[in-house]
């Protein structure tokens, strides 16, 4: 083969390989990128992304939401029951309060309906004379009117004296305390039987005129 033939041959591959080099070097900076295209792919590969669940599986967040959800739930369920609690001990209260006014008033009302009971004698007769001469300011004791009765009557609500002045006028003292009609009817007391020889009414009327005339039948110690 001829020397000059070889030598361009030579040159040729020469050439080729230099192209081939040079379309490898542009191929190379294709497939690599530029510079801020590199950077930006880093940037990107730096940010941290929060995993998605999976399907039916919750996250830390869904969780945390669900428990404060929770306990929202029963914040108010205890505020209702308290109100609750509080309004059921207001009305029991107020029941109690009811219960024990209405028997106070059957309390009263079975005292108020209630007359007291006296022995039908002679002390009977005198306690139950100091019950009413209490309740219309009436002075007196036990103790001076038991004495004037058995001093009047020696206990007979049916004594008449029938030998006095006042016999003599016609208008002779009867009962316990020897009372005449005309002071009988001027003293008899509210609520005791109009009749002269009722021991009660007798009691009454005479301590009622000893009140007028002497402060109190205490202060009797003789006809009067």
């Amino acid at each position: 083969m001829p020397r000059i033939s070889t030598l361009r041959i030579t040159r040729s591959h020469k050439i080729a390989t230099a192209v081939l080099v040079a379309a490898g070097s542009v191929t190379a900076i294709a497939a690599t990128g530029s510079p801020s295209e590199a950077q930006t792919t880093a940037t990107r590969s730096s940010i941290s992304v929060e995993p998605v669940a999976a399907a039916g599986i919750p996250t830390a967040k869904d969780a945390a939401a669900k428990k404060a959800a929770q306990e929202t739930a029963a914040k108010e369920a205890a505020a209702k029951k308290a109100v609750a609690d509080r309004k059921a001990a207001a009305e029991k209260d107020a029941a109690k309060e009811r219960s024990e006014k209405q028997a106070a008033n059957r309390s009263t009302e079975r005292k108020a309906v209630t007359p007291k009971r006296f022995a039908n004698n002679l002390d009977g007769w005198i306690r139950e004379s100091l019950d009413i001469m209490k309740k219309k300011n009436i002075p007196g004791s036990y103790e001076g009117l038991h004495r004037n009765i058995m001093r009047e009557s020696s206990g007979n609500p049916n004594a008449v004296n029938d030998w006095d002045i006042n016999a003599r006028n016609g208008i002779p003292s009867k009962g316990l305390l020897q009372v005449i009609q005309p002071t009988f009817d001027a003293y008899h007391v509210k609520g005791t039987p109009k009749k002269l020889t009722d021991p009660v009414a007798n009691i009454t009327a005479a301590a009622n005129y000893a009140a007028d005339r002497y402060g109190s039948i205490d202060n009797v110690d003789s006809a009067y």
